[in-house]
């Protein structure tokens, strides 16, 4: 088992927060507002409450802030960061979601790692899951698919054995330029709800034939 700092306190947060102590890993909340943070821990329940800006107890950290500020918060944890395995679970949309606010052929992740200090490992991943589907868990006993993409193949492993410690499944996609894959279907999944779907209430998986 792992222990992990999540560091947001959004509906992500509390999803991810949730699986990952049903899953019998110590969990710690980091947000700037301390008393909504301690509000999260005490709902959830077993989740400690560290404080903003101070070095995060976890030896995975997981980015569950809007993207506009996920920089400037890993460059504000600086080398605090330093040997540890940050999960990007952002989307780096524009306002009207038609496209990235990156610079053309990068993605959030790996804007999100340059911000990174040397020794930390960024690796891509949750940013196809809404957050109310990962509470709700495996769909008609299929397990929800989780894309990841990273540069260190370690680091990856720690995040694929903490997927799979949660009831879902990894599906490694490659190094981490391939962010920016997930992140286009992330942006799909967000014209399928506003142009045929309707709601939120799906998922995007693989399906392998025999």
């Amino acid at each position: 088992m792992s222990s992990i700092s999540i560091i947001g306190l959004g509906n992500m947060a509390g999803a991810l927060a949730d699986r990952a102590l049903a899953g019998g890993h110590s969990v710690e909340i980091i947000g700037r507002d301390p008393a909504k943070a301690k509000e999260l821990a005490a709902v959830l329940g077993g989740a400690t409450v560290g404080a903003a800006g101070a070095a995060p107890a976890g030896d995975i950290v997981v980015l569950a802030v809007p993207y506009g500020s996920a920089a400037a918060v890993v460059s504000e944890y600086g080398d605090t960061l330093r040997g540890k395995v940050v999960i990007d679970i952002t989307n780096p949309v524009n306002a009207d979601f038609a496209g990235f606010v990156t610079p053309e052929g990068s993605s959030g992740a790996q804007e999100i790692a340059k911000a990174a200090p040397v020794g930390a490992h960024v690796v891509k991943a949750f940013n196809t899951l809404y957050s109310h589907v990962l509470a709700a868990g495996p769909a008609e006993g299929r397990p929800l698919d989780v894309f990841i993409a990273g540069d260190d193949a370690q680091a990856k492993a720690r995040v694929s054995a903490f997927i799979e410690s949660l009831g879902l499944r990894p599906m490694d996609t490659g190094q981490l330029p391939m962010a920016r894959t997930s992140e286009n279907a992330a942006l799909l999944m967000l014209g399928l709800v506003a142009h045929s779907i309707k709601h939120t209430n799906f998922f995007l998986g693989v399906s392998i034939s025999s």
